[in-house]
């Protein structure tokens, strides 16, 4: 499941194309983990999306090397296989990395499934999208000033929204909104929304900047570590 064991119980799913693992992705899983007490965020480099067809611009192993980079030296965070290439060259499906990951998880744990904003918004198109949420509770960075309305319309199919029993709260500084989803059958599962990252990266931006810096201008300062910089560099990558 994951290269360094998950420690503890309440583990997050954080998967996506990671290319490249930027301050971002950083940000959002460490206002999640202390949010929501979360022991374990596991860094899941996807390895066929569904929908990118043409897949990433780094190959599944660079992109695997500069997350283990990113990530290096937090104890709550490690790198997962979970999401790797499939000898198939199938495409990786979320409900199904998620359900397997649920399987391998000691008796007890607890499974939720982290996403940045634009991630869920595109969330109706993906594989079995009004089942993931029941698999995993879904934990979604929002950013300030998006509307509760925005996040519900953008609800799979025959999922509803509704407010929890807990009131909104602010944890270790981080705010969190705490909602409920039901399905047409009449389950319901947690909804958690973190409203007040401000996190404007994008990766296609950084992937321009890192050609612009490596020519000599100043094109991504501030938005990648400097360990995975310096190995995108070496490895030549996003030329």
């Amino acid at each position: 499941m994951a290269e360094q064991t998950s420690t503890g119980r309440r583990v997050a799913f954080f998967g996506g194309s990671f290319d490249p693992p930027h301050l971002g992705h950083l940000a959002v899983a460490r206002a999640a983990q202390a949010a929501l007490g979360l022991d374990t965020v596991l860094f899941a480099p996807v390895g066929a999306q569904p929908l990118k067809p043409l897949g990433s611009s780094a190959s599944y192993e660079d992109r695997l090397a500069l997350t283990r980079l990113a990530i290096a030296g937090d104890r709550d965070f490690a790198v997962s296989l979970a999401d790797a290439p499939k000898a198939s060259g199938a495409p990786n499906y979320t409900l199904d990395t998620l359900q397997d990951l649920r399987e391998d998880l000691p008796r007890g744990s607890a499974l939720f499934c982290l996403m940045g904003a634009d991630s869920f918004f595109s969330l109706r198109r993906w594989h079995g999208a009004a089942e993931i949420p029941f698999v995993a509770p879904l934990i979604v960075a929002s950013r300030p000033g998006q509307l509760l309305e925005g996040l519900k319309a953008a609800l799979p199919e025959g999922l509803t929204m509704g407010s929890a029993a807990t009131e909104d709260k602010i944890v270790s500084g981080v705010e969190i909104r705490s909602c409920v989803l039901r399905n047409p059958a009449g389950q319901t599962t947690p909804f958690y929304i973190l409203p007040g990252l401000n996190v404007e990266i994008s990766a296609s931006d950084i992937r321009a900047g890192i050609r612009a810096t490596i020519d000599g201008q100043d094109g991504c300062q501030g938005f990648l570590p400097e360990a995975v910089f310096e190995s995108i560099r070496s490895r030549g990558l996003y030329r």
